[in-house]
């Protein structure tokens, strides 16, 4: 329940300033502190003053006496000063580790950061404040720009480092639904790559074809296509007559779908889909995720590198890969913001020469 206390204001007999009842701060059975409050008429307004008086135990009848050494008068401004200083000291003191704290002054609605890092308060504050609490606010407040950028950046980072571990357990747990791969790369399709931007909603391009995820390239909005299948399905087999691999029986499967959809999409959505002119595919490429490659050994990774590049407007792909390219993603965007323009430009949609932690 709330605490309702009745502060009054008295005229005092000087008739020059006005004052509230003393306010005990502590007390023992020697000694006192009192707080007494001021009100200080000024052309400006009414500005408050206190005074923080300490007594001590006196004998009889006199009871408590004032230890003028021990008590101290306050202006408004170095009042405010102490109140804003507890106020932070408060903040810091609910945290049960020592460490570096970041306090942000607001001065007229706006934060000031001063000399600090505007990547460093965002993340920062990104830990204690959800990020949907963050985006609604984002817009009405008057941050800084250099702030609110970092915020989005902090939110986004947030976001794709929980996202890259989300993928990774599922990966550990044996996790083999499609379609909780097909729901984890609707919602982060970031993760194919700095080449393109968020997913389109639409999948029907024909009456009878619906693909898994359709992308618009971030260069020339045309879009490229991804079919997702089991991680538990094998991507690769090794010949032993002809000591080579090859791609197995439902990656060939998977190309044969890709290459249909292809030819529909390029057909249909060479000026816009009929009812999503917007959508325009032109010469589309497709990606197939399909098995795991955690225990591949490097011959066996060079040979999905060379069995694509080998292979027209499609590129086969494992998840271990799509978690090593969002692992990577990651950790740019981690980086300084000098280091990551040079290095997300580098990024390419997909590396396939990445080597998979085994």
């Amino acid at each position: 329940m709330g605490h309702i206390r009745t502060i009054d204001r008295k005229l005092a007999s000087s008739e020059k300033v006005s004052y509230s009842e003393s306010i005990v701060i502590h007390e023992t059975r020697s000694s006192r502190l009192v707080l007494v409050p001021f009100y200080i008429p000024r052309s400006a307004g009414t500005q408050l003053a206190i005074k923080l008086v300490t007594y001590k135990k006196s004998p009889p009848p006199a009871d408590w006496a004032i230890i003028e050494e021990k008590s101290i008068s306050m202006k408004e401004e170095t009042a405010r000063r102490l109140y804003v200083e507890l106020k932070g000291l408060f903040a810091i003191a609910q945290e049960e580790e020592d460490g570096s704290y970041v306090l942000i002054r607001v001065t007229e609605g706006t934060a000031q950061i001063g000399t600090h890092d505007p990547a460093a308060v965002a993340a920062a504050l990104t830990k204690v404040l959800s990020s949907e609490e963050i985006v609604k606010h984002l817009g009405s407040s008057e941050l800084s720009e250099e702030l609110i950028n970092a915020f989005r950046g902090a939110i986004r980072l947030k976001e794709m480092r929980s996202a890259v571990a989300t993928l990774r357990e599922y990966l550990n747990n044996g996790e083999v639904s499609e379609n909780i791969y097909q729901k984890w790369c609707e919602e982060h399709s970031w993760a194919f790559g700095n080449a393109y931007v968020m997913r389109d909603e639409a999948r029907d391009i024909s009456a009878g074809d619906r693909l898994d995820i359709l992308l618009p390239t971030v260069i020339s909005g045309y879009r490229d296509i991804v079919e997702l299948k089991r991680p538990d399905q094998s991507a690769l087999l090794y010949d032993e007559a002809h000591r080579n691999y090859y791609y197995s029986a439902d990656v060939s499967r998977a190309i044969g779908q890709c290459h249909r959809y292809l030819d529909v999409l390029h057909e249909v959505a060479g000026e816009g889909l009929r009812d999503h002119p917007e959508i325009v595919a032109y010469h589309p490429r497709a990606i197939i995720v399909i098995g795991r490659s955690n225990d591949w050994a490097r011959e066996k990774l060079k040979a999905l590198h060379g069995l694509n590049r080998r292979l027209s407007g499609v590129t086969v792909m494992t998840y271990d890969q799509l978690l090593s390219q969002g692992e990577r993603l990651v950790e740019i965007l981690s980086h300084s913001p000098r280091d990551v323009e040079d290095e997300v430009d580098d990024l390419e949609v997909f590396d396939d020469s990445i080597d998979c932690p085994s």
